[in-house]
């Protein structure tokens, strides 16, 4: 017994030795496990070099890092279980050693400035379920050992600068329900392995540089609420699971290449939907009535799509509204039926943004706006089919801080209950058919910051009240017939910095000294009848940008202080009678940056102006000896004027001209001395291009006092006189910046009684696109940076064009001739779509159209005109739209539809079809590889590039894509399968933007 007493005595004084250092041990581990955290932690805080709030004086050996600002511990084992420093602008990178805080649950560093990469070892932080780095600097890819915290939960790295793809491992954090990856730099396709997320409940990956398609497996994010993914280049169509997932209240996507069209009942599937986002993509077909059934949404945005038909009553359900975009699509049928919708939306008493701005929309603008909610602050109307007046009712709308109905098919008068809408801070009303004056009410609108009045009929001077306006940035009030003296109130607004536009109307009189006031970028009072001298105080507009001042009556030296305007950039004397000497200093160093031509008493100036020299001081001719040479000279002069007048006259009683003294639309005719003297006699020298039908001259015409270019019709062209009125009933009856303009025309006889006709428009310094994308060996290394976005800006201009005579005119017109020698190129690289002798307005078909067809029938120009004209067939819209698509091919591969190695059944648009896309190298044209060439400095990438297209960068290769893919729709060889101008001139639009966002 005592044996085993004493064993069993033997064994407990053992356990309680092995307890004993069981605790010693575990007290040891811990003491090592602290002092490991807290070196990590002054390691993480050796990684600041700035802490402007001095948060990490805390962090010291005068206690426990536990009590460190941002600290949490366990309570057991006194471990680092949270490290939050967000907000406190820190500077700096993330120490490797974070990694070492093995209990760390919650790291949270957002919304400071960290710079660097994200370390690989927080991989090892395993017990992590929150991670926040959002708005930072952090650059460099997301670790991919991120993928071993399997217990994450959150995880935001939004506003940073993250590169690389998102890792396909990213499945395996099976407990993650918040994933925020906004607004970095993240490339790659969405991983197929996000479908493993079954709990995420937060998903946002939008403002990235994403591509491929939505997962089919997104669908399986049962828990999903919030899904965003827009201003990505991501395409394919929507998962049709995705629409299946009734927990989603957030369905974002906008501004990315997605198409497809919306599930007729998305209404009852998606019934907790707040906001629907899908702008900006390519979804097309109808709106579906079900939205009706989502009664709790609040914004809706389909806009910039491809939309069509009426937009369903039953929105009017959706009380909660607040947002309703449904711009830039084809809604609406041009037809008084089209704002029926309206009246519904009276419902939605808390509607805050209405825009229904770039579509179909018609008839009359209805009093039921007024109906709207008084909450309204947007109402965005432009760019539609709507006619008759502004409603005075909208005065009811009294939180309306926007009211923009520009470009559509107004008339009357702006109403004076305008001025009741106190909080209006923009106000555009341009590109109608608005007449009358300018209401003095305009005046109490003191929070006005944009005014466009531009290109209506408006009439009279401004009303002094516009004084009030003094927070008023922007005035545009151009191209109507406002009369008498430049405003000393508008000069003197404090707020106008942006712009003041008062071109093209009939104002007269000095510019006011009053000018120095102005703080403005860019002042245009140019084409009015302004005289005297240019005051000396615009030298003290420092502000001042781009000034333009030409085709008026302004007299004297150009003012010296001109030259002092450091930021200057943009200088338009032209067509004026200004005389002495130019400067030589600031912007008059720059000869591409000034304009002086038509003031035939300028001289001096540098050398590349290219004006005489001025005249040294001479000792003047006494009075008499002057009039002993003037009275017989006069006298001379006198009677061989009346001799030349009585045989004109006799000419002329025996053969009178066809059209006489005639008025076509707004045209008035000039003589055909006028435009003798004008070109100098039609001088070789002025010629600027010929063909069998016209000659064109350029020449200085005083009575519009500027260059002009001449169009001289050769009348032994059988239908020449019937082109001759084509052109003028067409081009004087419309107005569109991208259409060049008929100035006047002349139907007379020529000095040996002959019938004379010629048209006269605005000249264009740049020529023809023919020029540009053909040059002669001459000019070739002038135009050698004719580049890509110069190319596509072009084709937005006359597609632009295209789109306002198909679809925005009044009567619709067919141009019937479209190529690359009919587009002309302003100054600024601008182009105008000219040549309008065989349009056929629509309207009219029976009438005028008929006698040309029967006349000189529908010719076009081979290889530009469309097969279907070939057979026979009528002058249509669908005939442009084929002629524009050959025109774009043409722009951006070089080659002319008539080259010669066009045949054998083959054509431009079936060797662009062939090569797309694998063998866009072969089809583009070479220049704009020169271009790239000169952009990397290397000689020999011009060359190679044709044999690999991996040279090319990855942005214009797409922009490149997507325009041939443009150029190929619109010439399809069916009309009907041909796109609308409209949907081309919106699909150019999002591809320029997409390159210029990349």
């Amino acid at each position: 017994m005592n044996h085993y007493t004493t064993v069993l005595s033997s064994l407990a004084s053992l356990q309680w030795i092995l307890l004993l250092s069981s605790n010693f041990l575990r007290c040891q581990a811990n003491s090592l496990g602290n002092e490991t955290d807290r070196i990590a932690l002054l390691q993480f805080r050796n990684g600041i070099s700035i802490d402007p709030f001095g948060i990490f004086d805390s962090w010291n050996d005068s206690h426990s890092f536990c009590n460190w600002y941002g600290i949490t511990c366990s309570h057991r084992h006194q471990r680092v279980t949270s490290l939050n420093v967000a907000g406190k602008s820190l500077f700096g990178t993330i120490s490797p050693y974070i990694g070492n805080l093995s209990f760390l649950k919650t790291f949270v560093l957002a919304d400071n400035s960290f710079t660097g990469e994200i370390p690989q070892e927080v991989g090892s932080l395993f017990r992590l379920r929150c991670f926040n780095l959002s708005r930072n600097i952090l650059g460099g890819d997301i670790p991919t050992n991120l993928t071993r915290c399997t217990k994450l939960e959150t995880v935001q790295f939004a506003y940073n600068k993250l590169v690389g793809k998102i890792p396909e491992g990213i499945g395996y954090l099976v407990e993650l329900k918040f994933l925020n990856f906004r607004q970095n730099f993240l490339t790659g396709k969405l991983p197929h392995s996000l479908g493993n997320l079954t709990l995420l409940s937060y998903f946002s990956v939008a403002f990235n540089k994403l591509t491929g398609e939505i997962p089919v497996e997104i669908g399986k994010l049962s828990s999903l609420t919030r899904f965003r993914i827009g201003v990505n280049s991501i395409s394919g169509t929507i998962p049709e699971a995705l629409f299946n997932i009734s927990s989603l209240n957030v369905f974002s996507v906008p501004v990315n290449q997605i198409c497809g069209s919306i599930p007729y009942d998305i209404g009852l599937k998606l019934p907790s939907l707040l906001s629907f986002r899908i702008g900006g993509n390519r979804f097309f077909g109808s709106i579906p009535e079900s939205f009706g059934n989502a009664s709790k949404l609040e914004a809706f945005d389909i806009g910039n799509n491809n939309f069509v038909g009426q937009v369903p009553i039953t929105l009017g359900n959706l009380k909660n509204l607040r947002r309703l975009k449904l711009f830039n699509n084809g809604l609406g049928s041009r037809s008084a039926n089209d704002l029926v919708f309206l009246t519904s939306l009276k419902n939605c008493t808390n509607l805050n943004i209405l825009s229904l701005s770039s579509n179909n929309f018609g008839g009359f603008l209805s009093t039921s706006l007024a109906n709207l909610s008084s909450q309204l602050s947007e109402l965005k109307l432009g760019n539609n089919y709507f006619t008759g007046s502004i409603p005075a009712e909208l005065i009811k709308l009294v939180n309306l801080t926007s009211l923009e109905i520009e470009y559509n098919l107004l008339t009357g008068s702006i109403p004076t209950e305008l001025g009741m809408l106190f909080n209006l801070q923009a106000l555009s009303l341009g590109n109608n058919r608005l007449s009358g004056q300018v209401p003095i009410s305009i005046g109490n609108l003191s929070h006005l910051y944009g005014l466009y009045l531009n290109e209506n009929n408006l009439e009279g001077s401004f009303p002094s009240s516009i004084g009030n306006c003094q927070f008023l940035g922007v005035l545009d009030a151009s191209e109507n017939k406002f009369s008498g003296t430049v405003p000393t109130e508008i000069l003197g607004l404090p707020a106008l910095t942006k712009l003041l536009n008062l071109s093209w109307n009939s104002l007269t009189g000095n510019l006011p000294t009053e000018v120095r006031n102005l703080k403005l970028n860019t002042l245009d009072i140019s084409a009015n009848n302004l005289s005297g001298e240019l005051p000396t105080t615009i030298g003290e507009c420092l502000s001042l940008e781009n000034l333009y001042m030409q085709a008026n009556f302004f007299q004297g030296e150009i003012p010296k202080d001109l030259q002092s305007l450091r930021f200057l950039s943009c200088l338009d004397l032209s067509f004026n009678d200004l005389e002495g000497e130019v400067p030589t200093g600031g912007v008059f160093t720059n000869a591409s940056a000034v304009s002086l031509i038509g003031n035939r008493k300028l001289c001096g100036g540098v050398p590349e102006l290219l004006l005489p020299k001025c005249p040294t001081k001479t000792t003047k001719m006494p009075p008499a000896c002057k009039l002993l040479i003037i009275i017989p000279c006069v006298s001379l002069s006198a009677f061989l004027m009346l001799t030349f007048l009585v045989c004109l006259w006799r000419k002329r009683s025996k053969k009178r001209p066809p059209f006489g003294t005639m008025y076509v639309g707004k045209l008035l005719n000039v003589s055909y001395k006028d435009l003798r003297q004008a070109t100098d006699g039609f001088s070789p020298s002025n010629l600027i291009g010929s063909g069998g039908s016209s000659s064109v001259y350029k020449g200085f015409l005083d009575q519009l006092k500027r260059q002009v270019a001449v169009k001289v019709l050769n009348l032994q062209n059988m239908g020449a006189s019937q082109s001759f009125l084509a052109e003028c009933k067409t081009l004087g009856n419309i107005r569109h910046r991208n259409l060049v303009k008929i100035l006047t025309y002349c139907s007379s006889l020529d000095y040996k009684g002959n019938e004379f006709m010629a048209l006269v428009y605005q000249f264009m310094e740049n020529g023809s696109l023919e020029n540009w994308l053909h040059p002669n060996t001459n000019r070739r290394d002038a135009i050698r940076n004719f580049d890509l976005l110069q190319r596509l800006s072009i084709a937005i201009d006359v597609s632009s064009a295209l789109h306002y005579l198909h679809d925005q005119c009044e009567t619709s017109i067919i141009h019937c001739d479209l190529k690359p020698g009919n587009v002309l190129l302003d100054g600024d690289m601008v182009a105008h779509v000219s040549d309008f002798g065989l349009a056929k307005i629509i309207s009219t078909i029976n009438e005028l159209s008929h006698s040309l067809i029967s006349s000189i029938g529908i010719k076009g120009t081979i290889g530009y005109a469309p097969p279907e004209y070939g057979m026979g067939g009528a002058a249509s819209k669908e005939g442009d739209v084929y002629s524009y698509g050959i025109l774009v091919l043409e722009m951006f591969s070089g080659r002319r539809p008539t080259d010669e190695m066009f045949k054998e059944g083959l054509n431009l648009r079936d060797f662009i079809s062939i090569a797309m896309p694998q063998r866009l190298a072969h089809v583009v044209d070479p220049v704009l590889f020169e271009t790239e060439a000169t952009s990397r400095k290397d000689d020999n990438v011009a060359v190679e590039i044709n044999l690999n297209m991996s040279f090319m960068k990855p942005k214009v290769q797409k922009c490149l894509l997507a325009v041939f893919e443009v150029g190929l729709a619109c010439s399809a060889v069916s009309p009907k399968d041909r796109m609308s101008m409209g949907d081309v001139n919106r699909q150019l639009h999002l591809i320029r933007n997409a390159f210029l966002d990349s």
